[in-house]
């Protein structure tokens, strides 16, 4: 079923995946984009993408996961909750979008056989977003470094903020470095996509990204030890340029880390921990405890929650927390026992990475970058289908008379 040749709108439909997933909050742009433009064109790009999808996938062959069936079951929970209206009609809203997205995902289920395609996909789409990203900073330095966010790089040409820029850059940093130890790239074209993505992040000053592109790779490139030489050859080269730079760049690295904050302010996790603790601390009615108070826009008195597990917890619930819990367990759990790999490792290193972020960025509860991360790390994890033999048409036997089959004996 997922066997033969990838189509090629299918790299469309993920590309407009990526763009109905950028969001539609974010910085200034040089040219004023008004949110409703902006979020038609993100709305557009998702039911194109659920059209293409079923016009390459009419007959509706699908490939069962354990991936798409959780988010299918998180959409049920989601809707559950949206129900009482409790967030506004926009909640409703946000459930119609995760269950285009979902469905989309599904009708995309059937090419998911473990080879490279989707990566090639992901990095390109996220290079592209990055390369706006440059070209906003190449025309406007003020306006993509801009005071409001403590000249941190945000997206100039298209509203985006600096997590989200240092997310798409530390993950195809981290994808891109495998496919050359994997030898499915050259070196002069992975240096084309790292170096800049290295430069976009270093302007970021996004420590949640970075942490999770340097753990991430960690655990990746230690799935590979055993079976390559060139993943052994990079770690002991990385573990010693990483010494090397702890010790001499110290001071610099720790005014990168802190980005001019006060201790009391970084331990707070930059305000984080003032609002987790007023949205724990909130009364909730059973039900509310259970399915959450429907899907929003992941803030809680009218400040961002920043934290995956407590924006589920607050939109779907408990049960919605151990639906996500459930995609990265048997994420993770289906990657450590695959035979080492290539598309294993880079599963390994995109789950690595969305579990971390989960900490500090809201996202694996609704459609987001995260969930198509974790998608492109299932289709990674699926076994190649097994190709189905031609069915050979039941011939009846002629029957042939005595006399002639004595004719043709050979004596």
């Amino acid at each position: 079923m997922g066997g033969g040749h990838t189509p090629k709108i299918v790299g469309t439909v993920w590309g407009l995946l990526v763009l109905n997933t950028l969001g539609s909050a974010g910085a200034k742009t040089i040219v004023p984009l008004p949110r409703s433009l902006i979020q038609m064109a993100t709305m557009g790009a998702l039911v194109a993408a659920f059209a293409l999808a079923l016009a390459i996938n009419p007959r509706l062959r699908i490939r069962a996961g354990a991936y798409v069936f959780l988010l299918t079951l998180l959409l049920v929970t989601s809707v559950i909750s949206s129900a009482h209206l409790e967030s506004g009609f926009g909640a409703l809203f946000r459930c119609a979008r995760l269950a285009l997205f979902v469905g989309t995902l599904w009708l995309l289920s059937r090419w998911w056989d473990g080879s490279p395609t989707f990566i090639r996909h992901h990095i390109r789409m996220y290079f592209a977003v990055l390369g706006s990203v440059a070209a906003g900073l190449v025309i406007s330095p003020g306006a993509a470094l801009p005071d409001l966010y403590g000249g941190r790089l945000v997206g100039a040409l298209w509203p985006l903020t600096p997590p989200q820029i240092g997310q798409y850059a530390a993950v195809i940093i981290g994808l891109t470095v495998l496919l050359v130890l994997g030898r499915r790239t050259d070196r002069a074209s992975a240096a084309l996509v790292i170096v800049p993505s290295l430069v976009l992040l270093a302007l970021t000053h996004t420590r949640t990204a970075t942490l999770g592109l340097f753990v991430g790779l960690a655990l990746a490139i230690g799935s590979l030890l055993l079976t390559s030489g060139a993943a052994r050859r990079f770690f002991t080269w990385a573990v010693l340029c990483a010494t090397v730079a702890a010790v001499g760049f110290a001071s610099v690295l720790q005014a990168w880390f802190l980005r001019g904050q006060t201790k009391e302010n970084f331990s707070s996790l930059t305000g984080r921990a003032k609002v987790w603790d007023a949205l724990l601390a909130a009364p909730r009615t059973t039900g509310e405890k259970l399915f959450g108070v429907g899907l929003g826009d992941k803030s809680f008195g009218g400040l961002p929650i920043d934290n995956s597990w407590l924006a589920v917890y607050n939109e779907q619930g408990l049960v919605g927390v151990v639906l996500v819990a459930a995609i990265i367990i048997v994420l993770g759990g289906v990657a450590l026992l695959r035979p080492p790999s290539l598309q294993r490792a880079c599963a390994i290193f995109l789950i690595s990475y969305c579990a971390i972020a989960s900490y500090t960025e809201a996202g694996l509860g609704d459609a987001s970058p995260y969930l198509l991360h974790l998608a492109l790390a299932a289709s990674l994890l699926a076994t190649p289908a097994a190709a189905t033999p031609l069915a050979t048409p039941d011939v009846p036997r002629r029957h042939i008379p005595r006399w002639a089959r004595a004719r043709t004996e050979v004596p």
